[in-house]
């Protein structure tokens, strides 16, 4: 069943990514660095934000996507915020766009260069298509289900992405998304990936994923499993020979509400980050 799911044709692909990449430069680049007091609200607490960037890319995105693909059923970060029964169209539609519209929207809220925009696809609930873009430099990874992944530049220049192997637990570098945590959760967490080189947060799953595939990093590690943040990037990563475990096992899913994720390069290296006690 799953090797029968039908992915995106590359004219609806092209025609996706010409729209991301409108949004970006029309929506969300000229509010970078030129946001007003009133342009920020906080959501659940004072570092969730939600800018005037967010809602209004994430209402272009999901016209243009109902536009190119008819009919699909359209799960936003936003939009979900306000009602969390949307979640539900992931598993009941027989296609659905979800969209990240402005991902890292606290460091794009404060002025840093390091946050983009998230777009996946679904079929009868589980991802063909993955696209992380990145507005200010105007390229993107994107992976087809079953297809491999890519690096694209505005020029068109196109690279195969391979993620890095052979890395061990002690020379891994990644991401563990400690503002989710506090006190002595906080704590606990640190200790566990004491014996790993790196981990940090770039506080964007855009490009925490964007590394993994790229080669430049060797894991993310996270306890929220908001389909926004993960559905198109975990789909890149696997396409890239990645390796992704919930609570230690395969089986990613978008339609997934709870759970530990961790994404590793090599089935080793996420089996052993897997097995640390965060």
């Amino acid at each position: 069943m799953k090797d029968q799911i039908e992915t995106l044709c590359e004219t609806e692909a092209e025609a996706l990514i010409a729209l991301v990449r409108r949004v970006g430069r029309e929506v969300i680049l000229p509010r970078f660095r030129n946001l007003g007091a009133a342009d920020v609200e906080a959501k659940a607490d004072a570092t969730d934000l939600v800018t005037i960037a967010d809602r209004e890319a994430e209402a272009a995105l999901a016209a243009g996507a109902r536009a190119i693909l008819p009919g699909c059923a359209v799960v936003g970060e936003e939009a979900v915020a306000e009602d969390p029964s949307l979640l539900d169209s992931i598993a009941d539609a027989e296609t659905c766009v979800i969209i990240d519209p402005v991902d890292g929207t606290f460091n794009f809220a404060r002025g840093l260069a390091v946050f983009g925009v998230i777009l996946a696809v679904t079929r009868q609930g589980q991802t063909v298509f993955g696209l992380l873009y990145d507005p200010l430099l105007d390229d993107w990874v994107i992976a087809h289900r079953g297809g491999g992944a890519e690096h694209v530049t505005a020029s068109g220049a196109r690279r195969r992405l391979t993620a890095r192997r052979g890395v061990s637990l002690s020379e891994a570098e990644g991401t563990v998304p400690l503002d989710l945590y506090g006190g002595a959760r906080r704590a606990q967490i640190l200790a566990a990936f004491d014996g790993v080189r790196s981990a940090r947060s770039l506080r964007c799953s855009c490009h925490e994923y964007r590394m993994l595939a790229m080669g430049q990093g060797d894991f993310a590690v996270n306890g929220s499993l908001n389909p926004w943040d993960h559905a198109a990037g975990v789909l890149v990563l696997e396409e890239a020979g990645g390796c992704v475990l919930i609570d230690g096992e395969p089986g990613y899913l978008p339609t997934l509400r709870s759970g530990r994720i961790t994404a590793g390069t090599s089935k080793d290296l996420a089996e052993a980050l897997a097995a640390l006690h965060w």
